[in-house]
C-alpha cells in the first residue's frame, strides 16, 4: 500500500544556514542552543530535567543531520550506537524565513518572490489601510497596530478590547496581519468575517496570511488563546504536490493548521486539533484508516507558537521530549511501504533575540519507501521532500527537488 506521512515539527531547525546572515540569523540554532541549555542545567523545569533526551529522533539521525548541518555534535547529546533512519539537513530557496514559504517549498513549490511586510515596530500598518477595515467591518476602530508577541499584546490590550469593541491588530517580521477578538465578548463569527475583509483588502500589499487569534478570559492574568485560530492564507502560486496528488485521485489528509496553511488547496480532509498529544492522536486515528494513496500531513505548531516565540527553551525541550516518547506508536504502525518523513518549515531559536523565526536548515528524517538507513547529506531545497512525494506516488516530476527516494528498478530490470 502506498502512503505518506509528513510531520512538520513547526521551528525546529538544526543550524545557520549560509545565508542566515542576510536575516540577523547568523549563529541561530534551535536544537543546538535547547540542548546546550539542558547540558547546562538551565532548562531545567517541573516537566523535565538534566541534558536533553530525545531517543527515538536520535535513531532517525537527528543528531547526525545536525552534526551535518553545524559541524558539531550538539551538547550534551549522545549519539545512537545505530541510526535506523535516512537524514540529512535541507535549506530553503524561498525569499523568506516564514510559515506558508517554508510549507510550500516543503510540498514541492519554492517562493522566489518577495512578500510584502509591515517594518515599522510601531504604527505598524497603513492608515488607509486601518481606515478602510474598520468602515467595511463596522469596527468603533483598532487596537495595537504594532509588531507584538501574541500572548504579550493580547494581556496588554485585551482588558481595553473587551471595554471597546476595538480587535487589536498586530504583525511581526513575517508577511502577517493578525486580529486578536475575545471569543465570546467580540464573538468568534464576527473574528472571522473581520479577517475575511482584512484578506481581502491586503490583495494589493501582497501579505501572506491573516490570522484570527480568538481567546477567552476576564482579565489579563486569565486571558488565553484558544483552538479556534483560523489562517487566511493566499494560494500557492503553482500546484502543490498536495494538490496534484489529489487531482490525480490520491487523498490529502491535513490535520492541524496545514489546510489553511496550503489556502485548502489539494485538502481532502480537515482534521482540527489542539495540542501535540490531541494532534498525535488524530495522525494515528487517520493511518489506521488510511487507504491507498493517502497522504497525512500534521503540523505541530506549538514548537513555534508556545515555545519558539515565546523563547521558552525549557517548554521547548519538554515539548520535544514528550513529542519523541510518543514516536514509537506511530513508527510501530507503519506498513513496509508507507513513507514517514519528519521536518520542519523554518527555526524559531528559543535563545535568540527578540520573538521571530530564525533562517536555519532543517531536518530530514525519513524511514520506508525502500530507504537505507544513512545521510542523505545536505539537501539543496525543501522541495526534495515533496519531489520525493511525487515519485512515491507515482507522479509526474515537480518543477523543484530532488528526489531522496532510492531509484526504482525499470521494469526489464526486474
Amino acid at each position: 500500500m502506498t502512503r505518506a506521512l509528513v510531520l512538520v515539527l513547526d521551528s525546529f531547525g538544526i543550524g545557520a544556514t549560509p545565508d542566515a546572515p542576510a536575516f540577523g540569523d547568523a549563529g541561530a540554532d534551535t536544537l543546538g542552543h535547547i540542548a546546550a541549555a539542558c547540558a547546562r542545567g538551565e532548562a531545567d523545569s517541573a516537566e523535565r530535567h538534566g541534558p536533553l533526551a530525545l531517543p527515538n529522533l536520535g535513531r532517525l539521525g537527528l543528531f547526525h543531520a545536525h552534526r551535518e548541518s553545524t559541524g558539531d555534535w550538539a551538547e550534551g547529546v549522545t549519539p545512537p550506537d545505530t541510526v535506523t533512519g535516512a537524514y540529512g539537513h535541507a535549506r530553503e530557496l524561498s525569499s523568506g524565513k516564514d510559515t506558508p514559504s517554508g510549507h510550500w517549498e516543503l510540498a514541492g513549490v519554492p517562493v522566489r518572490f518577495e512578500w510584502g511586510y509591515f517594518l515599522e515596530r510601531e504604527h505598524s500598518f497603513p492608515p488607509a489601510l486601518l481606515e478602510a477595515l474598520v468602515r467595511e467591518a463596522g469596527l468603533p476602530g483598532v487596537l495595537g497596530d504594532c509588531h507584538a508577541s501574541g500572548t504579550e499584546i493580547i494581556a496588554r490590550l485585551g482588558e481595553e478590547h473587551r471595554r471597546t469593541g476595538q480587535p487589536i491588530v498586530y504583525t511581526s517580521a513575517d508577511s502577517v496581519f493578525q486580529i486578536a477578538a475575545h471569543e465570546e465578548a467580540f464573538g468568534l463569527a464576527r473574528l472571522y468575517e473581520v479577517c475575511e475583509i482584512a484578506r481581502r483588502l491586503l490583495e494589493p500589499y501582497n501579505i501572506g496570511r491573516v490570522i484570527a487569534r480568538p481567546f477567552t478570559g476576564d482579565d489579563a492574568a486569565s486571558f488565553t488563546r484558544t483552538a479556534a485560530r483560523r489562517d487566511y492564507s493566499v494560494e500557492p502560486p503553482a500546484p502543490t504536490v498536495l494538490q496534484r496528488l489529489h487531482d490525480d485521485g490520491g487523498q490529502v489528509v491535513a490535520i492541524g493548521k496545514i489546510a489553511d496553511i496550503y489556502a485548502h488547496c489539494g485538502i481532502s480532509q480537515t482534521i482540527k486539533a489542539s495540542g501535540h498529544d490531541a494532534l498525535f492522536d488524530a495522525t494515528l486515528a487517520a493511518l489506521e484508516v488510511a487507504g491507498e494513496r493517502t497522504l497525512i500531513m500534521t503540523n505541530f505548531v506549538d514548537f513555534d507558537m508556545v515555545y519558539g516565540h515565546r523563547r521558552d527553551v525549557a517548554g521547548y525541550a519538554a515539548a520535544l521530549e514528550a513529542f519523541d516518547a510518543r514516536l514509537p506508536e506511530l513508527l510501530g504502525r507503519l506498513a513496509p511501504d508507507d513513507l514517514l518523513v519528519l521536518t520542519a518549515d523554518h527555526g524559531c531559536d528559543p535563545t535568540w533575540t527578540g520573538t521571530d523565526h530564525t533562517r536555519e536548515h532543517v531536518p530530514v528524517l525519513a524511514v520506508g519507501a525502500g530507504l537505507a538507513a544513512g545521510s542523505l547529506g545536505a539537501r539543496a531545497s525543501f522541495a526534495d521532500i515533496g519531489q520525493s512525494l511525487a515519485e512515491h506516488f507515482g507522479l509526474p516530476p515537480m518543477d523543484d527537488g530532488e528526489s531522496f527516494l532510492p531509484a526504482r528498478p525499470h521494469q526489464g530490470d526486474q
